[in-house]
């Protein structure tokens, strides 16, 4: 499952999201499995992240959170800079 949100400022320093730690991919497509739940406030970019469910366009401002058990593919459009928490 793939949910996306959109954050407050309040919402961002009530979870701390900018102490996260920042990740980074250029374009790109890769298979990915989350074996925990990952949150993520994506700062730059833009993926489809294809499921079971369906395709998921994400761009920065977004806050995504992939839950345990999920197998998708990510196809990198623009390349993707964001901080993420595993759970």
């Amino acid at each position: 499952m793939v949910i996306i949100e959109k954050l407050t400022d309040e919402q961002v320093n009530q979870k701390g999201i900018k102490n996260w730690p920042i990740w980074t991919k250029e374009a790109s497509t890769f298979d990915w499995y989350y074996d925990s739940d990952e949150e993520c406030l994506i700062l730059e970019g833009e993926v489809d992240v294809k499921t079971d469910e369906g395709t998921y366009t994400i761009k920065a401002g977004d806050f995504v959170t992939f839950k345990k058990g999920l197998k998708c593919v990510w196809n990198v459009k623009k390349p993707i800079r964001k901080h993420y928490n595993f759970k």
